[in-house]
């Protein structure tokens, strides 16, 4: 087996594969799978202990490659999907103070996308589900701001009559059918091709009681205030615009059935496709369609799992009766860590985040690692294990090879090719550091069996979020994961050179990026 050096250009080493056994094959769809802040351990096959219920994500596990050590570009939801969609890490692009989903665009337009790469490689491209990564809306009144009450929302200055811009429409993807951002998050709306599906607008708390009459309130109360919606815990959302058709109930159900739509339109067509499937659960609220509420021990969120799982199924099943299936690569991820809390742990036996330290939005590894597997039956002809970092800022890097596309060096210069792992280079190193990105947009780097975290404390969501230095104390963390996987003991002052030499490393990575 040809080894191949981490340290080639992403062109170079697509020239390099391309004589192998996945060019004997015509252009292969690819479809992208991403769950929402669904953790490493919510998958079944990765947690011995699980009580989530994941048969068709095992059965991708047991045909296809699993990334036992996959990381998210950032661990939330906006940093995670810029990664994924442009190859590089979101403190790269440009500033915002916006928001939920009423955020100015976060790509440039001149920007490489996965988009844009398909398209010239003679892909039909399509994202359909939660975008996340903003739109530029039209005003009603173009001298007033859009949000006329900051952090309050109720009614906007948006026009929801008028056509969005800077969507995917604008970066590559030629059909889109969208979200705007999370479940939770207004305004509650499906954009399609740029244009506000429905746009009657009322306010979610119209139609939605605020609470229910056995509503308990629980640790995750705090996100929410007086006008949102809370009936349990995990089942909340913020109160807001919202189409007078939309359901919050239905929403996966209706991007699923729009991604199979899809598929069957481009299955027969002579140009291959890919398709962005970015799912709105199961991030809160944890709202399982009839099919599924009820049906799993772990509760609402067992459910909801459930139900992203049997997405899965659905997808793979679509793929095999149009007789495309083996041909066709299938990824499966999560866009970061779960918000699993100890509280939750404690009440519910069940580690979302596998035993990682933190959650979503921490610099710690609960807040990162996340669940990858793929699968392509023509050339993935045995299952494996792939124990070497990779992260989903490579997906970019990894289709730049298969359609052998040479990347200019300031396009996706923190993405890598994984290719040679799906086509049997399963001990093919194919980074040799990769950079964590927290909510509170601190920067950690691991480098082989270390890690070094630029900040104390969780700089996310978990406790303590921040710690102050102190005199003669460590200014940062510093870790050896392979002894210490879960992060307990900061070598700081133990491993001086070490620290200088990682920081060193974040510095240079953070300025040139990973692939320079």
């Amino acid at each position: 087996m040809m080894k191949y050096n981490q340290f080639l250009p992403i062109g170079l080493l697509g020239t390099l594969i391309a004589p192998m056994s996945f060019a004997q094959n015509s252009q292969p769809n690819v479809v992208i799978i991403l769950a929402d802040d669904m953790g490493y351990g919510d998958v079944a096959a990765n947690n011995p202990y699980a009580r989530t219920h994941t048969p068709a994500i095992d059965k991708m596990v047991q045909r296809g490659v699993n990334f036992t050590d996959a990381h998210s570009a950032g661990s939330l939801s906006g940093p995670s999907r810029y990664g994924i969609v442009t190859g590089r890490y979101r403190f790269r692009g440009p500033k915002k103070n916006d928001y939920w989903g009423y955020l100015s665009p976060d790509i440039e337009s001149d920007r490489t996308t996965i988009g844009t790469l398909m398209q010239q490689a003679g892909y039909t491209t399509a994202c359909i589900g939660k975008w996340h990564l903003g739109l530029n809306w039209a005003k009603k009144d173009s001298a007033k701001p859009m949000i006329l009450t900051p952090k309050k929302f109720d009614y906007t200055n948006v026009d929801f009559t008028k056509p969005t811009t800077g969507g995917p429409q604008d970066v590559g993807f030629d059909y889109s059918y969208i979200m705007p951002a999370s479940l939770d998050m207004p305004p509650y709306v499906f954009v399609k091709n740029g244009q506000v599906v429905d746009s009657d607008i009322v306010l979610t708390a119209d139609v939605y009681p605020h609470v229910l009459e056995n509503t308990k309130n629980e640790w995750d109360k705090k996100y929410t205030t007086a006008d949102d919606i809370y009936w349990e815990h995990g089942v909340w959302w913020r109160n807001g615009e919202m189409s007078r058709s939309y359901k919050v109930e239905d929403c996966l159900d209706i991007i699923t059935n729009e991604g199979l739509s899809f598929i069957d339109r481009e299955a027969n067509k002579k140009k291959p496709f890919m398709l962005y499937l970015p799912l709105t659960g199961p991030h809160t609220p944890w709202m399982p369609n009839a099919q599924f509420k009820g049906t799993t021990t772990l509760g609402t969120y067992g459910d909801f799992v459930a139900q992203i799982d049997d997405i899965v199924k659905r997808v793979q099943q679509r793929l095999i009766d149009l007789g495309i299936a083996d041909n066709t690569i299938v990824m499966f991820a999560s866009d970061n860590g779960a918000p699993c809390s100890d509280e939750d742990i404690q009440q519910y036996a069940h580690m979302s985040n596998y035993g990682r330290r933190g959650t979503k939005g921490d610099i710690w590894d609960g807040g990162h690692h996340i669940p990858l597997c793929v699968t392509w039956p023509s050339v993935i002809k045995k299952p494996s294990q792939y124990d070497g970092t990779v992260g989903l800022i490579d997906i970019l890097g990894t289709l730049a090879d298969l359609t052998q596309t040479t990347l200019a060096a300031d396009t996706a210069e923190d993405s890598f090719s994984f290719l040679p792992v799906l086509n049997d280079g399963k001990e093919t190193p194919i980074r040799s550091q990769i950079l964590y990105y927290s909510a509170a947009n601190k920067l950690a780097i691991k480098v082989g069996d270390w890690k070094y975290c630029a900040c104390l404390g969780s700089a996310g969501f978990s406790t303590p979020l921040h710690v102050d230095q102190v005199e003669n104390g460590p200014e940062g963390q510093l870790y050896n994961v392979r002894d210490d996987p879960y992060e307990r003991i900061n070598l700081y002052f133990q491993y001086p050179e070490k620290v200088k030499e990682l920081k060193t490393l974040l510095r240079n990575a953070k300025k040139h990026g990973l692939r320079h």
